[in-house]
């Protein structure tokens, strides 16, 4: 049985015998310990998320960049759901070219992107709000895998942690709170995203994603939806310009030790090592970001000086469609045309040239219905999604 905590909440034995945790509100009591080695972690991670915001501002276009890492935190994130979709599949996808072996897959990860992008634009004009909540997360499912389980809606039945088909109520490895103790949670938490109480704003976006897994609101899709949660706290309050900070990434190599700091602030009130474990990833995935952008900002200026001093009359053309990869590293020879108002047999002798640069290749074998991708490009984002 697990041990007993009081500062966090408590398992209560319910009617068909098994045990639910029944979460106390936040501001937790006692009030987070910031120890030496939590003080430490925390003003590395506040440095790094400054050096981010600042390197992406020498980007050329920063909405490019981050319209990328929004598909590579989508991927990420449904991966550890169990999706097999690629970054490639969903630049294929919105290219309208997949042929998948995971169509549900992709869909999925697409839905994430749409999710995303749904709640940035509704923080506009909404208070982030269990509405806005239920909002995204119908997004989130819809025509998806999980998609008949109430999207949008809050469960009004129990739900469990554990291996689909072998655990039930009485051997589950966590029982989230029941129904009416779920509301109760979620309405503190909503009154918590604009408590007053003064605390580093790290700190209570790491006990917010905490609280909203234990919570487990949704039937489905509670994973991903906590980890939106992070990137919609840290936009809506001003700590990142933009949303750049995607923790799937860290979440997703340290699987195993997620779940257990997770699991420890309940069975033993372990806040602080959870907001270590939290911090620490803010700190390593806004300096990989951060060395992203810095690898951008030269493989741009090394590729247009390349193909400036290699192609002559055509360079003008070939920087044109450039441009346009950053966004989209997925073309064809048709797209090639209306990025560059060229005729297909212009636009097909610009894409062949950044072929033979070594700056795109192709990738179907096939002498119609080409495909090419801006490979140096798409790799600086691909380390991750291939771990």
């Amino acid at each position: 049985m697990p041990k007993q905590t009081q500062r966090t909440g408590q398992y209560i034995l319910q009617s068909g015998g098994y045990r639910a945790f029944i979460p106390k509100g936040l501001p937790p009591q006692p009030p987070i310990r910031i120890d030496p080695d939590l003080w430490a972690i925390l003003s590395k991670a506040d440095r790094a998320l400054g050096r981010l915001d600042g390197a992406t501002e020498t980007l050329p276009n920063p909405e490019l960049f981050v319209a990328m890492y929004v598909r590579k935190e989508a991927v990420l994130s449904s991966q550890i759901e169990g999706t097999q979709a690629s970054l490639l599949d969903v630049l294929e996808f919105e290219f309208q070219a997949l042929e998948p072996d995971h169509p549900q897959d992709v869909a999925e990860v697409v839905n994430y992107i749409a999710a995303m992008n749904f709640g940035l634009e509704r923080l506009q004009e909404l208070p982030l709000s269990l509405r806005l909540i239920r909002e995204i997360h119908a997004k989130l499912l819809e025509g998806v895998r999980g998609g008949e389980r109430n999207p949008g809606e809050f469960r009004r039945s129990q739900n469990w942690i554990g291996i689909p088909g072998l655990n039930g109520l009485t051997t589950a490895s966590f029982v989230p709170p029941p129904v009416q103790e779920m509301q109760e949670a979620l309405h503190n938490l909503e009154n918590f995203f604009y408590d007053s109480t003064p605390m580093p704003m790290l700190v209570k976006v790491g006990l917010i994603h905490a609280q909203f897994e234990t919570i487990h609101p949704f039937i489905d899709g509670n994973g991903r939806m906590g980890r939106l949660l992070i990137t919609f706290l840290l936009c809506k309050e001003g700590v990142l310009k933009r949303p750049l900070l995607y923790l799937s990434y860290y979440f997703k190599r340290h699987r195993g030790a997620y779940y257990e700091r997770l699991q420890a602030t309940r069975d033993k009130g372990d806040l602080e090592g959870w907001l270590k474990f939290f911090l620490q990833g803010v700190y390593e995935v806004a300096q990989e970001a951060t060395e992203t952008a810095r690898k951008i900002v030269n493989l741009r200026e090394d590729h247009r000086n390349l193909v400036t001093h290699s192609l002559g009359r055509s360079a003008a053309k070939a920087l044109a469609l450039l441009e346009a990869l950053y966004y989209q590293p997925v073309i064809s020879v048709q797209a090639a045309m209306a990025t560059t108002a060229l005729t297909y047999g212009n636009a097909n002798r610009v894409v062949n040239q950044l072929v033979k640069l070594g700056l795109m290749e192709e990738t179907t074998g096939q002498k119609r219905h080409r495909r090419f991708i801006y490979t140096p490009y798409l790799s600086l984002f691909k380390d991750a999604d291939q771990e």
